[in-house]
């Protein structure tokens, strides 16, 4: 999937520590936020082009041509760079510019697999390609817990997520077998119950009636102007809709479906859970308002 046209894989994380420990996974009584978010930026340099070999694909609107997990892209170069990486969505490879890992690729090569590519390696092809899925999940999930901890309303439950992504650091700095082992679908169940706590801590701050579209389907919704304060469209399937001028100020967007949806002169400051993942995903422009820990995607 994208990657840096031409840069070659380092053989260390930028992101490590002295003596290359990972600033996720030093023993200390507390964790840096700024710490693990800086391990959950994707590094595409210093990755084995997983997303590019592991993820399967089908040819579709986002995919010009599909693929089954485990092939690599035709397009990875053998430096694990895309050769076709500044022409993604003009080559029918859509799909490609709105994937994050959350920095889940350089984990796995860097550190679970201590810098043995499966190409030199390839006996590591097969378990690291199970343990990337994995390890993207855990890291997303780190995420969200780090945007959580950054609600002031959340506080409440802020012993609680300080545990949980204590918990989800020492997952992640574990071993293969360890991560292969790990029922992810239940941790994810454990932390989704705290983020849903703290999203309606928050979403409580919002004066008057909230609306609930939680898992709703507003495929090409006509929303231009709504009002969407402090609303639940966690999940919700906003595919093409019309979110034009609407204002999604500390809406809960965890797993929202933005794929094409309008979002010109949106106001989503303070959207709960945002990814940049969904705003490539979806349409923009100037006025589009966005949270200061995002950027607005180049296609806008």
């Amino acid at each position: 999937m994208a990657r840096n046209p031409g840069s070659a894989a380092v053989r260390r994380c930028p992101t490590a520590g002295p003596a290359g420990v990972h600033p996720l996974s030093r023993k200390s009584r507390t964790l840096s936020i700024e710490a693990v978010r800086s391990g959950l930026r994707a590094d595409c340099a210093s990755c084995f082009g997983l997303c590019c070999v592991a993820l399967p694909f089908a040819a579709s609107a986002d995919f010009a041509v599909g693929k089954e997990a485990g092939r690599p892209c035709a397009n990875l170069r053998e430096d694990f760079s895309c050769g076709i990486h500044a022409r993604l969505r003009e080559e029918g490879f859509a799909g490609c510019t709105v994937f994050d890992c959350f920095g889940a690729g350089q984990k796995v090569s860097r550190t679970t697999f201590d810098g043995r590519d499966w190409r030199r390696d390839p006996a590591t092809a097969r378990q690291m390609f199970q343990v990337f899925p994995l390890m993207r999940q855990l890291h997303e999930l780190l995420w969200y817990v780090t945007e959580a901890l950054a609600l002031p309303a959340a506080t409440p439950v802020h012993g609680e997520l300080r545990g949980a992504l204590r918990r989800l650091d020492r997952l992640t700095a574990g071993s293969a077998e360890t991560l292969l082992a790990t029922d992810v679908a239940a941790v994810r169940d454990e932390v989704n119950a705290l983020l849903l706590r703290a999203g309606d801590l928050a979403r409580a701050e919002v004066p008057g009636p909230r609306r609930n579209h939680r898992g709703a389907d507003l495929i090409g919704a006509r929303l231009r102007g709504a009002d969407l304060r402090g609303a639940s469209l966690r999940g919700a399937l906003l595919i093409a809709a019309d979110l034009t001028g609407a204002d999604l100020r500390t809406a809960d967007l965890i797993g929202a479906d933005l794929r094409d949806a309008r979002l010109d002169g949106a106001d989503l400051t303070g959207a709960l859970f945002l990814t940049q993942a969904q705003l490539n995903a979806a349409r923009g422009d100037a006025a589009t308002r966005l949270p200061a820990t995002l950027t607005r995607p180049a296609h806008w």
